[in-house]
C-alpha cells in the first residue's frame, strides 16, 4: 500500500484491517456503504440478495429482543433495556497477556527474585488468551475481577452460556494464583477486588434454572471448589489478626477512604474495614446457599461445608458488633452506622467516622434460606443449637438466631431489625444516600460537615464530590465521593429483596425519610431501582438525565436516542461521568428492569418451601 510492503503481511493472513472510503455528502443527505467480510472469492459477496439477508437478520434480531424485554415496558425502557445488552456483547475482546514472557522480557525470570519492583511478578503462572468482556473495550480495554462479576449478571439476560464461561475465566489454573488469589486487574493483579464471584454463580445458576428449568449443577460445583480455595486465601490472608474483622485495600472503592486503604497508613497500624468484613459475611452467605444446593445430590462432600460456612457466618458477624458498645467495634451505637476503624501502633483504635457506602455494605449481607434448603443437611439444626449454646454473648446480637413463622424462611443478616432501621433512615434519606437517581456513594452530609483526620500536621479530608474527584488518589480518574455507581446500587437492591422474603408486607419504612410515604422493602428495592433507570429515560422535557448539560445529545434528533452508559453518574443531577463508553457493569440496568419487569412481589414469597432469592 503506498509502497509500504510491510504494510500487508506477505502471507496475506491476519486480522487488522482498515476500510477507507471518501465520501461527499450533501447537507441533508445521506450515503449508504454495502460492506460484508467474506473469503476471498466468494461469489457476490455483495449481490442482490444482499439487502434482503440485512433486513432478515435486522427482523430475526427484533424478535429476539422482544422475547427478553418485558411485555410492559415502554417504547423508550424498550430502547433502554435492549441498547445497555448491545453494549456487552459489543464489549467482548480478544485479550493475550503471558505473563512469564513478559517478564522476560523485562528481565525476570520465575525463580529469581527480583531485583527491583516489578508489578505482577508473583503471577509468573499466568497465561490470558481468551475473550474479554471488557468494562470498556476504548478506555479500559482488560479485564478487572469484579466488574467482570458484575458483567456476567448483565450478559446472562442475553447470552447464559457466555455469562457462565466469563465468572468461570479467573478461575481457570491459567489465572488463579496456586494461593487461591483472583487477579484483580491489568495493572496489578495483587491488588484486592470485592469477593463477588460466589453471589455472581448463583445468581447465574437461579437465573438460567427458572428460565430454562435446568440445573447446571456442574457449573456451580466446578465454581464452588474453586471458590473454596479462594474463600481460605482471604481468611489466611487478610484477618491478620484471626478475630474475623478483614482489611483487604481499597476494595474496588478508590478514593471512598480518608486515607489510600491500598497503601502503608500515615498513622501506622491497620485499618479495619467495615465493607472488607461485610464483603466476607456475604461471602460465608453466598458458599452456604451453593453447598446447600449441592447437597442434596452429594451429601458426604457437601454436608460440612453448609456447617463449616453457617459458622464462619456468624464468628464474623458476631466480630462486627460485639455485646456491648466497645471502641473498637465496626458498629457505632450513637450514630447508628458502621464505620471502619484505625487500630493505632499503641492499641487505641479511632472510628473515622465517614458516612459511605463502606458502612452500607453490611446491609447488602442478608441472606434468606428456606427450611427446605436446610433440612437437607443432617445435623445442621443440632450443630447451630450447640454453637448457641457455647457462644451466647457472641449470638446474642445476631439477626441470623431470628425466624419467622413456623415453616417460613430463616433469614442470616449482620443488621438485626434494630440496625435495620436506624442504616436504612441514613440510605433512604435526600439528604443523605437518596439521590433522584440512585444510591449516591458517599452522604450528601458531608458537603456541609466534610470529615477530617490530622496526622502530624498534614489534613486528610473527605466531602461529598458529587461529580469527578479533586484527588489523585488511584490517579484521579474514578470518584466514590458522593456519585452513583451501578454495583453497589444491585448489591444494595439484592440485599432487600432478601431482606423482604424474610420481613414480609408488614415491614416498612419511609421512603424517603421523613415523607410520610411507607414502602415494604420490595417496593423501595423497585424504587431505588426506577430512579437508576431514570438516568437513560426521557424525562418530561424529553431530555436524558445522563447526558447532563450536553446539548447536542439533548435535543439533536440523530443522537438523542443512542443512549451512552457511563462508568458513574452524578450524585444530584444524573450526568453521565468517567468513561462515556463503558456500559460494563452499568449494563446491569439491564437485568434491573428484566427483574422488576418480571417479577412481582409474590415471587419472591410464593412457594416458601422452593423459592430461592439470588
Amino acid at each position: 500500500m503506498g509502497g509500504e510492503t510491510e504494510a500487508v503481511n506477505p502471507a496475506r493472513e491476519g486480522t487488522k484491517a482498515a476500510a477507507h472510503y471518501t465520501l461527499t455528502i450533501a447537507a441533508g443527505g445521506s450515503e449508504t456503504v454495502r460492506l460484508r467480510l467474506a473469503p476471498t472469492g466468494s461469489p457476490m459477496p455483495l449481490g442482490r440478495d444482499f439487502d434482503r439477508v440485512f433486513r432478515d437478520r435486522r427482523a430475526e434480531a427484533d424478535a429476539f429482543y422482544r422475547t427478553l424485554i418485558p411485555d410492559g415496558a415502554t417504547e423508550d425502557e424498550a430502547r433502554v433495556m435492549r441498547q445497555a445488552l448491545a453494549g456487552m456483547l459489543w464489549s467482548k475482546q480478544y485479550y493475550h497477556f503471558d505473563v512469564e514472557a513478559w517478564l522476560a522480557d523485562h528481565g525476570l525470570e520465575p525463580w529469581h527474585v527480583p531485583p527491583r519492583a516489578m508489578r505482577n511478578h508473583e503471577w509468573f503462572h499466568m497465561v490470558s488468551d481468551d475473550i474479554v468482556a471488557m468494562p470498556d473495550k476504548w478506555e479500559y480495554p482488560w479485564f478487572a475481577a469484579w466488574d467482570l462479576a458484575f458483567h456476567t449478571l448483565a450478559l446472562a439476560v442475553v447470552d447464559a452460556d457466555f455469562a457462565k464461561e466469563q465468572l468461570e475465566l479467573l478461575l481457570r489454573g491459567t489465572h488463579l494464583h496456586p494461593n487461591g488469589q483472583i487477579p484483580a486487574y491489568e495493572w496489578n493483579f495483587t491488588d484486592v477486588n470485592p469477593p463477588v464471584h460466589a453471589w455472581a454463580a448463583y445468581f447465574l445458576y437461579i437465573l438460567e434454572q427458572r428460565r430454562t428449568g435446568r440445573a447446571d449443577r456442574d457449573f456451580l460445583e466446578r465454581v464452588f471448589q474453586k471458590l473454596l480455595t479462594n474463600f481460605t486465601w482471604w481468611v489466611n490472608r487478610k484477618d491478620p489478626a484471626g478475630r474475623n474483622v478483614f482489611q483487604g485495600g481499597f476494595l474496588g472503592l478508590d478514593n471512598i477512604g480518608v486515607f489510600d486503604r491500598s497503601a502503608p497508613l500515615p498513622t501506622g497500624g491497620q485499618l479495619e474495614q467495615a465493607d472488607g468484613t461485610a464483603w466476607m459475611a456475604l461471602y460465608c452467605q453466598n458458599m452456604l446457599q451453593i453447598a446447600a444446593e449441592l447437597v442434596e445430590h452429594n451429601p458426604a462432600a457437601y454436608e460440612e461445608h453448609v456447617l463449616k460456612f453457617a459458622e464462619h457466618f456468624m464468628w464474623i458477624s458476631g466480630a462486627m458488633d460485639r455485646t456491648g458498645d466497645l471502641p473498637d467495634d465496626l458498629w457505632d451505637e450513637e450514630d447508628g452506622f458502621f464505620y471502619d476503624v484505625l487500630r493505632l501502633p499503641d492499641g487505641q483504635a479511632v472510628r473515622l467516622k465517614v458516612r459511605s457506602m463502606v458502612g452500607l455494605l453490611p446491609l447488602c449481607a442478608a441472606t434468606v434460606f428456606r427450611p427446605a434448603q436446610l433440612a437437607k443437611v443432617r445435623g445442621l439444626g443440632d450443630r447451630l443449637r450447640r454453637f448457641a449454646d457455647r457462644h451466647p454473648s457472641l449470638t446474642a446480637t445476631l439477626a441470623s438466631a431470628r425466624s419467622g413463622a413456623p415453616g417460613g424462611p430463616r433469614l442470616l443478616s449482620v443488621v438485626d431489625e434494630k440496625k435495620l432501621l436506624r442504616v436504612l433512615a441514613y440510605l433512604l434519606s435526600e439528604d443523605e444516600f437518596l439521590s433522584p437517581y440512585g444510591i449516591r456513594s458517599l452522604s450528601r452530609h458531608h458537603a456541609e460537615h466534610p470529615y477530617t483526620f490530622w496526622v502530624h500536621g498534614e489534613e486528610y479530608r473527605v466531602g461529598y464530590l458529587p461529580a469527578e474527584s479533586d484527588s489523585g488518589m488511584f490517579g484521579g480518574n474514578s470518584n466514590w465521593r458522593g456519585p452513583v455507581w451501578f454495583p453497589m446500587n444491585a448489591l444494595i437492591i439484592r440485599g432487600l429483596l432478601n431482606l423482604y422474603a424474610f420481613h414480609g408486607d408488614d415491614f416498612t419504612v419511609e421512603c424517603p425519610t421523613g415523607s410520610g410515604v411507607r414502602m415494604n422493602l420490595y417496593e423501595v428495592a423497585e424504587e431505588i431501582s426506577a430512579r437508576l433507570t431514570r438516568l437513560f429515560l426521557r424525562d418530561t422535557d424529553g431530555h436524558r438525565p445522563v447526558y447532563g448539560g450536553q446539548e447536542k445529545f439533548r435535543n439533536d434528533p440523530h443522537w438523542r436516542d443512542l443512549i451512552s452508559f457511563h462508568e458513574y453518574f452524578h450524585g444530584d443531577n444524573g450526568a453521565g461521568i468517567g468513561a462515556a463508553h463503558q456500559t460494563g457493569w452499568t449494563g446491569l440496568v439491564a437485568t434491573l428492569m428484566s427483574i422488576f419487569g418480571n417479577l412481582t412481589p409474590e415471587d419472591f414469597q410464593a412457594d416458601p418451601a422452593r423459592r430461592r432469592t439470588p
